[in-house]
C-alpha cells in the first residue's frame, strides 16, 4: 500500500472529493484525521471511513471551520496528539461563493469565499509547518480548480481565491524546499459534487448562460471522474513523488503518473505554474 504508516489530515472530508481523498488514503493504509463544518455528515463519513479500515489503522474526526484559526490549531493538536505525528496535510474545503457580476453580489459572501478557500489553506499550512520542519519532511496538497488558471466571470470570488492558492501553493513549496516538504495544487477537473448543483441551482441569470450550460451538459455526461483527483493526491502523498513540489497538477489532463521519471527536469523548469505570458511567449515580437 502505497500510503501505509503514514499519518494525515484531510480537510472537507464529509462529502464529494474531500470523502473520496480520504477513502483512497484509507484504502492505502493511512491513519487519517478528517474535518468538516458540518458535524452530523462528517460523523457519518468517519463511520463509512472506519468501515474501509484495516486491522490497526487508526481514524478521528473533528468539527472544524478551516478559516478559524484557533478551530484550525485544536485540529491540529487533535492529529498530533492521537497520531504522533503527521506527515501530509490535504487542504480540500472549498466552496464557490456568491454568483453574480461582481459589483452586485454580497461583499460579505465574497469575503466568506477568500476566508474559507484562501484563509482556509494557509491556516493549516501554518499550523502543520513546525511540526513538519521539525520531523524533516513532509507533503502539503492543495485542492485548486480551474478558477486559477482561466478566469470564470460572474463567480469571481471563487476564481480568485483559487488562483491565490496556487501562489500560495508555489510560494510555501520555495520557503521549504531545503526542509523536504513538497508543497503542490490539485486541480481535479470538472466534477459533479455540490459544486455543480449550486451552479445549475443558481441558474443561467447568475452564472451566465455558457457557464450555466456547460455545467448542464457536464451533470448529463458524468464530468470528470472523482477517483483521478483522488489518486493524483495519494500519489503526491506517496514517496513516489518526493522532490516534486511547486506544481499545479491537473488529475484529468497531465501525465503525473510517469513524472518520478522527470523529476530532475521539472525542478529546474516552469512546467505546471501560473506565470505571465509575454509576446515573444506567442510568436509576437511587439518592441
Amino acid at each position: 500500500m502505497k500510503l501505509s504508516g503514514l499519518n494525515a489530515i484531510i480537510t472537507g472530508a464529509n462529502q464529494g472529493l474531500g470523502l473520496e481523498i480520504a477513502r483512497h488514503f484509507v484504502r492505502e493504509g493511512a491513519n487519517l484525521v478528517v474535518c468538516a463544518r458540518d458535524a452530523g455528515k462528517l460523523a457519518a463519513a468517519a463511520a463509512e471511513l472506519q468501515g474501509l479500515a484495516g486491522p490497526g489503522q487508526r481514524l478521528y474526526h473533528q468539527s472544524c471551520d478551516v478559516s478559524d484559526a484557533g478551530a484550525v490549531d485544536r485540529l491540529v493538536r487533535t492529529a498530533l496528539e492521537q497520531l504522533g505525528s503527521v506527515q501530509v496535510l490535504v487542504n480540500n474545503a472549498g466552496i464557490y461563493g456568491p454568483k453574480g457580476p461582481t459589483e452586485s453580489v454580497d461583499l460579505r459572501e465574497w469575503q466568506r469565499t477568500i476566508e474559507v478557500n484562501l484563509y482556509g489553506v494557509l491556516l493549516p499550512c501554518r499550523a502543520i509547518i513546525p511540526h513538519l520542519k521539525q520531523q524533516g519532511r513532509g507533503k502539503i496538497i492543495n485542492l485548486s480548480g480551474g478558477g486559477a488558471t482561466a478566469p470564470m466571470p460572474l463567480i469571481s470570488a471563487y476564481a480568485a481565491s483559487k488562483a491565490a492558492v496556487v501562489r500560495l501553493t508555489e510560494t510555501l513549496a520555495e520557503e521549504l524546499r531545503s526542509h523536504h516538504i513538497d508543497v503542490n495544487a490539485v486541480a481535479p477537473g470538472a466534477l459533479n459534487t455540490r459544486l455543480l448543483d449550486e451552479v445549475l441551482q443558481a441558474g443561467p441569470q447568475a452564472v451566465g448562460e455558457a457557464f450555466y450550460q456547460r455545467a448542464l451538459k457536464q451533470k448529463e455526461t458524468g464530468g470528470a471522474p472523482i477517483a483521478q483527483g483522488a489518486s493524483l493526491c495519494v500519489w503526491l502523498a506517496s514517496r513516489e513523488s518526493d522532490g516534486i513540489s511547486g506544481k499545479l497538477l491537473s488529475a484529468q489532463w497531465d501525465p503525473w503518473r510517469d513524472l518520478a521519471g522527470r523529476r530532475d527536469a521539472l525542478a529546474r523548469s516552469d512546467i505546471y505554474t501560473l506565470r505571465r505570458i509575454i509576446p515573444e511567449d506567442r510568436g509576437e515580437k511587439w518592441t
